[in-house]
């Protein structure tokens, strides 16, 4: 399995390209999640399994909640001020949904990282759907009217929050 992390190639100065690469990374530790499941059939909690799951740790367990934490204080205020909020009420719902999934599947990814022990995988299938699809939802009809409505005081603004709230944490 090939190393996941790689830095986006856009900066806060450019907010929503900035969501965008987040959903890249998003999907390839998805696509990094399935590759566990069938090299854990095919190898075992080899020590291959157990770097891909620290690796998908480490996205969801830091850069997804500060990426949803993004959409939900920028994105999702603007969509309500555009008229959208059973749109900003439905992406919230399906934030917390994965958020839900993400707590199902995080105990069996913590001991096959730190113990070697071969997760149940049944559920895994399920929640990289989930975000496909909401990824799908949020670059279709969320970030092109809310990008459009911003103006570039605003867009500046957002970026700074989202540097200075990684920055603290």
């Amino acid at each position: 399995m090939t190393p996941l992390h790689t830095a986006p190639a856009v900066g806060f100065e450019a907010p929503y390209e900035m969501l965008h690469a987040c959903h890249e990374r998003v999907l390839r530790t998805l696509e990094l999640l399935l590759r566990l499941q069938a090299h854990l059939a095919a190898h075992g909690a080899d020590d291959q399994a157990r770097d891909a799951a620290r690796d998908v740790l480490r996205y969801f367990d830091l850069a997804a909640p500060h990426h949803h934490l993004d959409e939900e204080r920028h994105v999702l205020p603007r969509l309500r001020a555009l008229g959208q909020a059973a749109l900003a009420d439905r992406v919230l719902a399906e934030h917390q949904q994965m958020a839900a999934s993400y707590a199902q599947i995080r105990p069996g990814l913590q001991a096959l990282a730190e113990d070697g022990q071969v997760p149940v995988v049944a559920a895994w299938p399920a929640f990289v759907a989930l975000y496909r699809e909401h990824i799908v939802l949020e670059e279709s009809q969320v970030y092109p009217p809310a990008a459009a409505a911003e103006g570039m005081q605003a867009l500046a603004a957002m970026g700074a929050e989202m540097a200075a709230r990684r920055r603290t944490a």
